[in-house]
This record gives C-alpha cells, sequence and structure tokens, in this order.
C-alpha cells in the first residue's frame, strides 16, 4: 500500500550564525516568538505596551519554548503609518536590555525594525538577530551597520511599505517571484559584505499579496528552499486566516496551526508566531512526521 509521504529531503541541516561564535542549528523548527511592544499591532496592540508587560511576556514565551523573541516597536500591519525612530528606541530598547540578562541561555533575542539606528541600539544591547522586513531597503545605514557586526539577519519580502502595501499585488506569478527577488537580495548582502550564513530568508506572508497569492505561496513554499537559505514564515493570525475562516483575529489558533504544519513540510525553518505554547507542540509534532533522520531515509 503506497503512504502519504510528507518527509522533508534528509540533508544536513542549515546553520543560523547570529555572531559571537553563536551558531543556530535548525535541525528543528525553531519558534519565535512576537513580541510587540505598540500600541497598534494588529493582533495584540496595547496589551504589551508597559515595559514591564513586554518582558514578562517575553519570559513567559521563553519558557513556553521560543528559541527566539522578536521585539518589536513599529506596527507593520497594513496602512500603519510608522513610528519615529525616537520612540521606536523608548518602546523597545529597556524591553530588550531587561530580557537580554533574564533570558535563559540558547533564547535568542530579535529586533523587528527598519530603522539602522534602532537596531545598532538593539544589537549593543543584547539582540543577535536584525528582522528587517523592508528587505534592508527602507533605511540606507542599514546595510553599513551590518557591516559592523555579525548579527543574523532576516530579510523580508514586500513592495512598497505597510502604509502602501496592498497597493502592490499585482504578480505574474508570485512564487517565482517573490523566490527571484530573495534570492538577489542574498547575492546583493553577499556583494555587501555580509555572508550567506548570517541570512535567512521570509516570504513576507500577508505584506503585498492577497489571499490567493499567500495560499499559493504557501502551497507552493518548496520552491523558495531552492534559494539556499533557510526560510522564515510568519502566518500568526493573519487576515488570510481570517478571510479562508470568517473569524476575527482572536479566533485564529487552529487556522494559524494549519498554516504552520504546511509551512513545516514545504520546507521552513523558523516559524514566528503570537501562541508560543500551543505553536511548539504543533512543531514538535510535525517535526515528528517530516523531518527524517538520514539514517531512516537511507533503508527506504
Amino acid at each position: 500500500m503506497e503512504s502519504l509521504s510528507l518527509a522533508r529531503p534528509a540533508v544536513p541541516p542549515p546553520v543560523w550564525k547570529l555572531g559571537r561564535g553563536v551558531e543556530l542549528v535548525l535541525d528543528h523548527t525553531v519558534v519565535m516568538g512576537i513580541l510587540n511592544v505598540t500600541p497598534d499591532s494588529f493582533s495584540d496592540g496595547g496589551r504589551f505596551l508597559e515595559p514591564r508587560a513586554a518582558i514578562e511576556h517575553g519570559l513567559a514565551m521563553a519558557a513556553a519554548g521560543a528559541e527566539i523573541i522578536d521585539v518589536g516597536g513599529e506596527s507593520t500591519r497594513p496602512g500603519s503609518p510608522g513610528v519615529d525612530e525616537k520612540e521606536e528606541l523608548r518602546r523597545v530598547i529597556p524591553v530588550i536590555q531587561e530580557l537580554a540578562g533574564r533570558l535563559p541561555a540558547g533564547v535568542f533575542l530579535s529586533i523587528d525594525t527598519r530603522k539602522a539606528e534602532v537596531a545598532r541600539q538593539a544589537v549593543a544591547a543584547g539582540a543577535a538577530i536584525v528582522n528587517d522586513v523592508s528587505g534592508l531597503q527602507y533605511d540606507p545605514a542599514m546595510i553599513e551597520f551590518l557591516r559592523s557586526t555579525e548579527a543574523g539577519v532576516v530579510v523580508m519580502h514586500m513592495r512598497g511599505t505597510p502604509a502602501t502595501m496592498q497597493q502592490f499585488t499585482q504578480y505574474h506569478d508570485v512564487v517565482t517571484e517573490v523566490r527571484d527577488y530573495l534570492a538577489e537580495r542574498v547575492a546583493w548582502l553577499e556583494k555587501q559584505g555580509i555572508a550567506r550564513e548570517r541570512v535567512v530568508v521570509d516570504p513576507g506572508f500577508g505584506f503585498s499579496k492577497n489571499l490567493a497569492q499567500n495560499l499559493e505561496l504557501l502551497r507552493r513554499l518548496p520552491v523558495l528552499r531552492k534559494i539556499g537559505r533557510p526560510l522564515l514564515v510568519g502566518t500568526s493570525r493573519k487576515s488570510m486566516i481570517g478571510q479562508v475562516l470568517q473569524l476575527p483575529v482572536n479566533e485564529r489558533l487552529e487556522g494559524t496551526a494549519a498554516t504552520v504544519v504546511l509551512a513545516i513540510a514545504g520546507g521552513a525553518d523558523i516559524v514566528r508566531v503570537h501562541d508560543v505554547l500551543p505553536m511548539v507542540r504543533v512543531c514538535r509534532m510535525t517535526d515528528a512526521l517530516v523531518r527524517v533522520p538520514a539514517e531512516a531515509a537511507s533503508q527506504g
């Protein structure tokens, strides 16, 4: 009897270099917990704006199994007007400083920002990763900063800005165009002195993409593996789930779980989520199904 095969190819796991001699071996799905220190994020805006609440939530996500805490002080929801640098720094730096001294070993901090000065101060405060939704194109000073550090980098696909991105959803083939864009950014970064081993790519679900395009991107995620860098996928509670299930943002847990399972089967190495504990469980179960050890694969 033929069996359903969701197994990913048994190849050496990718490694993500995060500076200071630290390497994150992606032999399992890494959960990145979302920590929005904002009043206006689409899902949890305002819940963690006060530093103490943000710090406690970051510690709770780490205890629940998140290996990366992604701290952001500027909402990038569709239509978001952005926030000035001074305010963004005021929101995130105290939180990163405190978490850096309290997170357990093996849990890393990421700064979700488009601004070079915010990235610089965040890395100085203890962040090991810079997660830039603009693909390092918003602030010309960002690449210069990244040359001066060894921090990991997340490069995401987006057209326009959060305020304008949903005006730019015209594609001939969304999957190949996203793949080509991300491959070009990785190659460009190499030419700028940023080693490939430092870079993770994110196709940007919900950013300048409509429902049909988001679903197609998830179905054909293995195409993006050809870029040769680890994949980060962020579908948590997004409007694509709300549109399919006709549910508000606080009722999208099961829909998120379905997208996380398909993302891992399609090649995701890191998933960025709000609901850490249930998604850690989803990831571990899915890993058991799709991540076949090399010795098992060789036995047929």
